[in-house]
């Protein structure tokens, strides 16, 4: 498999597998975690099946508004969600695709393997995101849910 247009986070995260599900499976959780502070979520809609919505809305301190919406498209309860902006709803194609992300939790000493993988439709999407700060904002993300996981 060709990972040169990959971006990837793994981690051990001190948290339950099943509590970090539940913050990736459940609106009311997602919002908690899932942007980089100081921005915040407002909206998460979610629904858990392939070819479901995944929206989020995304609000930076200066008024910045990001709407994302895509669709799922592999869910294995506790263990893999994969979700792309390929598509807005169902199977209706979007504009620009940018990214597919496959997040997968499993069993580790000390905690749950987290691993965040963003796989890009080109070099140039892939290089466009790591310049925006992939590495450093999703970090920061991934011990936000680690933080809200833990405290469930």
């Amino acid at each position: 498999m060709d990972t040169s247009r990959d971006l990837v986070i793994e981690r051990i995260l001190k948290a339950p597998r099943a509590a970090l599900w539940r913050c990736w499976s459940e609106p009311d959780l997602l919002r908690r975690w899932f942007c980089p502070e100081p921005w915040r979520v407002s909206e998460a809609q979610m629904e858990l099946r392939p070819g479901g919505r995944f929206r989020t809305v995304m609000n930076g301190p200066n008024g910045e508004v990001v709407d994302s919406t895509g669709v799922y498209l592999d869910v294995v309860a506790g263990e893999r969600l994969v979700f792309t902006d390929a598509f807005v709803k169902a199977w209706e194609p979007s504009q620009k695709p940018f990214m597919t992300a496959t997040i997968t939790l499993a069993e580790a000493a000390g905690g749950t393997r987290y691993v965040a993988r963003a796989a890009h439709w080109s070099e140039a999407d892939r290089k466009a995101h790591e310049d925006m700060g992939f590495m450093e904002g999703w970090g920061k993300v991934a011990g936000q849910l680690e933080a809200v996981a833990a405290s469930l």
